[in-house]
């Protein structure tokens, strides 16, 4: 473990503070596990845990190794299999070596996915998998059972792509992922930076999901980041979970504001593109033999100066502030259907 954290007084004040919105929170949501699929889960030996945190966005924020430092300090109290951290991370230059080491270092099964805005500033997808020190932009990955199958959503070639960044699963990853569907055994996760479903899903979503729902007796849930929403959705008898963001929700250009001092928006001027979350948010999911359960522990925070809703924002025609746009990754348990 790498003790390169913020100051044990610091932590001790996010942590305390971490404690008490977590109590405050309303009550735990639960949500149905298709029965199909509770026989996957049977076939693990012991729960597996695995924490993940999404859209750090190291480069945009001013205290992203604070943000990282209380996700890592709260995995080295909780011990789960694996962290996985699901895209828009931080940039893989020179200058993000010991934050991007910190993670790596931290557990030996530190996972990363491949975001949108990691390859900004001239970088690309080798330059992530090499300093990442990822097996590849796709990979599979067996945690205790759990096999856990990675993919780039930012592939080119979409037949609908409208401009801006690439979201879209190519042929190829596609052959790879109904590859894997048919050999693999046991329950499987399924990873990526962009949604396969919901809001701001990548443009293949419908040809995705049908290939995921023609495997749901093995696959438990579908993760990613990147719409920085909590949110939680099933389709053709998969669950798919949007894991809000560590770090803020971009507003744009039309809504520039400052949350924190001159000084911070003056060395981090993009910033004020966003309504940033007051503490990192991040989530450890348990996947149990014994109750056919999923559990979702989250965070809930509180947003630094003006919310979207404040701003007189409407993000999105499917999402509501307050519901899915809301500093916080609600606690779940996702439960297997009675016979």
């Amino acid at each position: 473990m790498n003790n390169d954290l913020p100051h044990r007084s610091q932590l001790d004040v996010r942590l305390s503070r971490r404690t008490f919105l977590n109590t405050a929170t309303v009550a735990s949501l639960t949500l149905a596990l298709p029965r199909l699929s509770s026989a996957a889960v049977r076939t693990l030996v012991k729960p597996v845990r695995i924490g993940v945190i999404a859209d750090l966005h190291h480069d945009v924020m001013h205290d992203g190794d604070d943000r990282l430092g209380a996700f890592l300090t709260e995995m080295s109290v909780s011990k789960p299999d694996a962290i996985l951290q699901l895209g828009d991370f931080a940039y893989p230059s020179p200058g993000n070596s010991d934050l991007i080491n910190r993670f790596n270092e931290a557990h030996d099964r530190s996972l990363h996915v491949i975001g949108n805005h990691d390859t900004d500033a001239g970088f690309t997808k080798d330059n992530c998998i090499e300093r990442w020190g990822m097996p590849g932009r796709y990979y599979a990955r067996d945690i205790e059972g759990i096999q856990l199958l990675v993919l780039d959503g930012n592939d080119a070639g979409s037949p609908t792509h409208g401009g801006g960044y690439a979201s879209y699963v190519g042929e190829e990853q596609v052959r790879w992922l109904k590859e894997q569907l048919e050999t693999r055994d046991g329950p499987i996760i399924v990873a990526s930076h962009q949604p396969l479903a919901g809001a701001h899903a990548v443009d293949n979503a419908e040809e995705l999901q049908t290939v995921l729902g023609d495997a749901a007796s093995k696959v438990i849930l579908v993760l990613n980041g990147h719409s920085h929403i909590d949110e939680i959705i099933r389709v053709r008898n998969v669950t798919y979970m949007h894991v809000n963001s560590a770090s803020y929700k971009w507003v744009g250009g039309d809504h520039r504001h400052e949350s924190y001092s001159k000084e911070t928006h003056g060395g981090h001027p993009w910033i004020s593109y966003t309504c940033p979350y007051r503490d990192s948010l991040f989530a450890t999911l348990s996947v149990d033999p014994d109750s056919l359960t999923i559990q979702i522990k989250g965070a809930a925070t509180s947003w630094v100066g003006k919310s979207p809703a404040e701003l007189g924002i409407d993000m999105h025609p499917n999402l509501i502030s307050g519901e899915q746009i809301a500093p916080r990754i609600r606690d779940r348990e996702i439960i297997r259907v009675s016979s």
